[in-house]
C-alpha cells in the first residue's frame, strides 16, 4: 500500500438508535476517522447527502422498525443512489443472518454481527478505507480522461452512459449524426465531442444556431457570397460550410432553417458542392455534418415545415440526449462540479450544500436542464452568505418545508419535533448541551434539527440574554 488508508481520516457515519453504542463506536475509532453520527434515516441520509461519507457503519434495526430491516436497508438504498462508491457495513443480530444476506444483494460492502468485535470492525473498516481510495483515485483518473474526451461532459447515469457509448461508436465515422435533445442538455458538446473521435479532430469544428441568425441573413452565413452579389457585399465572403473544409461543420437548431434553403443544404450533402451567393462556379467542400434540434422534425414533416429528404440524410445516427430530469444521480454529480467550478471562480469559501437544497435540487423539473443548473448554482455562490448553500440561494422551495405543509403522517410526526425541540431549547434557556441531554439526543443532532426547522433565537431573547 503506498499509504494508510486511515491516515487521512475518512468520516466515518456511524448509524445506530442506541446512543452507548454508538459511544463505543466513537471510543474505538475517534482517533482513525472523522465520525458522524445518526440514530434514524433522515438524519442519516442528511449526513449523506452534505459530507458523502465514504465509509458507513449502519444498524439495520432502526426505528420505528426496531425489529426489522426496512429503515436500514432504505437508507442503505437510499445512500447507494446518492453515492454508489460508499462502503456499508452493516451490523445485524447473530439470527439475522437472512437481513445480512439481502443487505449485501443490496449492494452493502460487507457485514458484521453482534456483539460487535471492535478488532474485527477496525479490520474491515481498513479493507473497505483502503478499496474505497483505490477506487476514488481510479473514478478521478477515469473522469480526467472523460473530461477530455466528452468535452466536460459528465455523468455517471445509464442515459448518459448510453450517450458516450454512441459517441465512441459513431465518432470514428464520417457519418451524418443528428443530436436530438431539449434546449440546455448540451447537444454542442456532444457534437464537439464527436469531433474529438474522429480523424478530422485537427481541423476546424464550425458551429452555426441556425435559430439565431435572421432567415435573410443565413443563407449568406453557411454558403458565402461573391463582392456584389447585393447591396452591402463590399467584398468576398466565405460561408460556414467553406469553413468547415476537412473538418466538421455543425448545424444547432436545423429545424429552424427555412424551406428554400433546406434545399440547398440537400443538394450540398448531395453532391460536397457548394455555390456562393453571386457566384457562378461551384465549390467542393469535404466536410463531415453534425445537425441538432429541440424540436420534433418527424412532426415538422407532417406539418410542411421540414423535407423528408433532408431529414434521412441528417440522421444517418442519431443521439438522443436525455433530459436532465431524467438523469437521477447526475443532478448531485453536475451540482458539486459547478459549485467547485464557481465558488474557485468567485474565491468563496463553500463547504458544499445543506441537506434541504440537495433535496430541493433533486425535487426540482430542471425545464432548462443542465444550463439552467449551472446558472442557478452560479448564482447561489455569488448570493451565498455562509459555507453551505441553501434552498433560498438557489431560488429553489425547500421541499421540507412543503412536506411540513402536506396532511400526511411524516408532515405531523416533523411539527411535533419542531415544538418539542423549540419547548426544550426554551426551557434550557438555549443552553443547548442542556437541551440536548433533554431531548436524548447530541448536539450535533440537535444542530441539525435547528437549521432544519429554521430554530434561531428572537431578539428579546437575545437582549435578555445580554442583561
Amino acid at each position: 500500500m503506498s499509504e494508510n488508508p486511515v491516515s487521512i481520516r475518512q468520516a466515518l457515519l456511524l448509524v445506530d438508535d442506541d446512543a452507548e453504542i454508538r459511544d463505543q463506536m466513537k471510543w474505538a475509532l475517534a482517533s482513525d476517522y472523522q465520525l458522524l453520527e445518526a440514530s434514524d434515516r433522515y438524519t442519516a441520509l442528511a449526513h449523506v447527502r452534505q459530507a458523502m461519507p465514504r465509509l458507513i457503519l449502519l444498524d439495520l434495526g432502526l426505528p420505528p422498525d426496531t425489529d426489522g430491516a426496512s429503515e436500514g436497508l432504505a437508507i442503505l438504498q437510499e445512500t447507494l443512489a446518492l453515492n454508489p462508491m460508499a462502503k456499508i457495513i452493516v451490523v445485524t443480530g447473530n439470527s439475522d443472518r437472512e437481513k445480512a444476506v439481502a443487505a449485501i444483494e443490496s449492494g452493502a460492502y460487507d457485514f458484521i454481527e453482534k456483539p460487535v468485535q471492535l478488532d474485527v470492525l477496525k479490520i474491515v473498516l481498513q479493507r473497505a478505507a483502503y478499496l474505497s481510495n483505490l477506487e476514488r483515485e481510479n473514478r478521478a483518473l477515469q473522469e480526467q480522461a472523460g473530461q477530455c474526451e466528452f468535452e466536460g461532459m459528465l455523468g455517471h447515469s445509464a442515459r448518459m452512459e448510453d450517450v458516450f457509448r454512441m459517441i465512441r461508436r459513431v465518432g470514428p465515422s464520417d457519418v451524418p449524426v443528428l443530436i436530438t435533445g431539449e434546449s440546455g442538455t448540451g447537444k454542442e458538446l456532444v457534437a464537439r465531442a464527436i469531433h474529438r473521435q474522429s480523424v478530422r479532430k485537427g481541423e476546424p469544428f464550425v458551429a452555426i444556431n441556425c435559430g439565431a441568425i435572421p432567415e435573410t441573413l443565413l443563407e449568406s452565413e453557411l454558403f458565402g457570397y461573391e463582392k456584389g452579389a447585393f447591396t452591402g457585399a463590399a467584398q468576398q465572403r466565405k460561408g460556414r460550410i467553406e469553413g468547415a473544409q476537412q473538418g466538421t461543420l455543425f448545424l444547432d437548431e436545423i429545424g429552424d432553417i427555412p424551406l428554400g434553403l433546406q434545399v440547398k443544404l440537400l443538394r450540398f450533402l448531395q453532391e460536397h458542392t457548394i455555390q456562393r451567393l453571386g457566384a457562378k462556379e461551384t465549390i467542393t467542400v469535404d466536410a463531415r455534418i453534425l445537425a441538432a434540434t429541440n424540436v420534433d422534425l418527424k412532426k415538422a414533416i407532417s406539418e410542411g415545415r421540414f423535407r423528408d429528404d433532408l431529414y434521412y440524410r441528417l440522421c444517418v445516427v442519431t443521439i438522443a440526449v436525455p433530459a436532465l430530469s431524467e438523469r437521477g444521480p447526475d443532478i448531485t454529480l453536475l451540482a458539486r462540479t459547478f459549485l467547485t467550478k464557481f465558488a474557485k471562480e468567485e474565491n468563496k469559501l463553500l463547504k458544499g450544500f445543506t441537506p434541504q437544497s440537495m433535496e430541493a435540487l433533486m425535487a426540482y423539473d430542471w425545464p432548462g436542464n443542465v444550463r439552467e443548473l449551472g446558472n442557478r448554482i452560479k448564482r447561489a455562490v455569488v448570493m451565498a452568505e455562509g459555507k453551505y448553500v441553501t434552498p433560498a440561494n438557489l431560488e429553489l422551495k425547500d421541499s421540507s418545508s412543503v412536506e411540513e405543509q402536506a396532511s400526511t403522517l411524516r408532515a405531523s410526526r416533523d411539527s411535533r419535533e419542531k415544538d418539542l425541540v423549540r419547548l426544550a431549547i426554551e426551557k434550557a434557556g438555549w443552553n443547548l448541551s442542556k437541551a440536548a441531554a433533554e431531548l436524548g439526543i447530541s448536539r450535533p443532532t440537535l444542530y441539525q434539527l435547528l437549521t432544519r426547522y429554521g430554530l434561531k433565537k428572537t431578539k428579546s431573547e437575545n437582549q435578555k440574554e445580554k442583561a
